[in-house]
């Protein structure tokens, strides 16, 4: 049996996103990150010195990037 996709298209295309783009991030390059974003058209929000472990090392900063993103679609 063949994979199907989850849909038809992907959300980014027509639904606003968002990307955190973690500046110390040694296991993905930043630099990649905001290409991606960039790519998809996302609301970018980079923080300096942060980690991979993003939200753990900075959890009321992914907090409010969340809540930003929920106040601004909804």
């Amino acid at each position: 049996m063949a994979q199907r996709p989850l849909a038809a298209a992907a959300a980014w295309k027509t639904k606003p996103s968002w990307a955190l783009v973690a500046g110390a991030d040694e296991a993905i390059n930043p630099e990649v990150e905001r290409f991606g974003a960039k790519r998809a058209g996302a609301t970018i929000v980079e923080i300096e010195g942060a980690s991979h472990a993003v939200a753990v090392s900075q959890p009321k900063e992914v907090a409010d990037l969340i809540r930003d993103a929920v106040r601004a679609t909804s």
